[in-house]
């Protein structure tokens, strides 16, 4: 159904080819879980190129393509492809736009002169978007590993430890609990640092009174969860506190704000209501969330000039966060999917103020 479905595409651009590079994009179709990998896509064939370190791994995993094995030290990759597609007999290649880079364009364009390269967007991120049982399934196996992994994380966490340290016990609980990997590299600061939202873990040591932002995720099949939770070391002040509140309630209101047809920007709009209201709109950045799967970024986004639409089946983070400078910052994250009644929130740990 899917190919069928990339055909069409490929009408609406004009193409009677297409080259697939983006690494996601050729999991989705092919089920290919390695990398330097390229296919070519037509209406009599699907063609799958890489080179002999794959080539056995391409033929287990990719049942319905035709696997060809380009040998690097023999020929160049252009010279490669540009065979393939003669053989193919295609006059128009669409190529991922996005994703080539200019040198490889500049190659092939070269070495098929008589080919005409048009550039495509979104042929197969457009059947991402929604994703199917399966997939959710895969998510939501993800998201359990990140919740197991935070449950264990609490109980070795203490002054004297530094970030570095708490990453390596955060991510040996992450693949203990069955993760085949992170689902992206974990961000664990601590201190002032949290006002960074994507700061970088260090040997700061933590301190009595420290908040501590953690924002990691698990990995399944290929497919990723992403949770940020903020904890406190120690005590909180009453400033603290009153910030993490307001971030609970965003959080709260953003995820019961998500429902099939809304866009993107209707949950933020509930979130800086809560944010401003309590004076901290100015801190409050840099968008609400965005799509979860094979990638950790991808469609759907939220934010203030978001126009994309959820749907049923889609995947999102809900995210919001508080980031003062000098001072600190808290981040509550969901990975959540949306469906007919709402949402359902696939990370389960627990949202309340902890103070270990």
């Amino acid at each position: 159904m899917v190919a069928f479905k990339v055909l069409e595409k490929m009408k609406e651009f004009g193409i009677d080819g297409l080259l697939l590079i983006n690494d996601s994009n050729i999991r989705y179709i092919s089920g290919y879980t390695g990398s330097d990998a390229y296919v070519l896509i037509t209406p009599d064939q699907k063609t799958f190129i890489t080179d002999a370190r794959y080539t056995e791994q391409a033929q287990m995993e990719c049942k319905d393509f035709a696997v060809l094995e380009w040998k690097k030290t023999v020929e160049p990759l252009e010279a490669f492809i540009a065979g393939a597609v003669n053989k193919l007999g295609i006059g128009k290649l669409g190529f991922e736009r996005n994703y080539i880079s200019y040198d490889l364009y500049d190659r092939l364009t070269n070495e098929m002169p008589s080919v005409e390269l048009i550039p495509t967007q979104n042929i197969i991120e457009s059947f991402r978007y929604i994703k199917r049982e399966e997939e959710i399934d895969c998510i939501r196996k993800a998201a359990s590993f990140a919740d197991t992994a935070f449950e264990k994380i609490l109980g070795i966490i203490k002054p004297g430890l530094s970030e570095n340290e708490i990453v390596l016990e955060l991510e040996y609980y992450l693949k203990k609990a069955g993760s085949e990997g992170v689902g992206f590299q974990t961000i664990l600061i601590s201190g002032k640092k949290t006002s960074m939202p994507h700061g970088i873990p260090s040997e700061k040591k933590i301190e009595y009174g420290d908040f501590i932002t953690m924002d990691f995720g698990g990995l399944y099949k290929g497919y990723r969860s992403d949770m940020t939770r903020t904890i406190a070391v120690g005590k909180v002040d009453e400033e603290q506190k009153k910030v993490y509140e307001v971030i609970k309630e965003a959080q709260y209101r953003g995820v019961h704000a998500l429902k099939n047809e809304v866009c993107g920007n209707i949950p933020d709009q509930e979130v800086r209501e809560v944010i401003c209201q309590a004076g901290y709109l100015d801190y409050y950045y840099p968008g609400l969330g965005h799509g979860v799967g094979l990638d950790i970024h991808e469609a759907p986004f939220m934010g203030i000039q978001s126009k994309d639409v959820l749907q049923t089946g889609c995947v999102v983070t809900v995210e919001p966060g508080i980031y003062i400078p000098d001072w600190g910052g808290v981040r509550i994250e969901d990975t959540v999917v949306v469906n007919d009644l709402g949402a359902e929130i696939l990370t389960k740990a627990s949202k309340d103020l902890i103070v270990l």
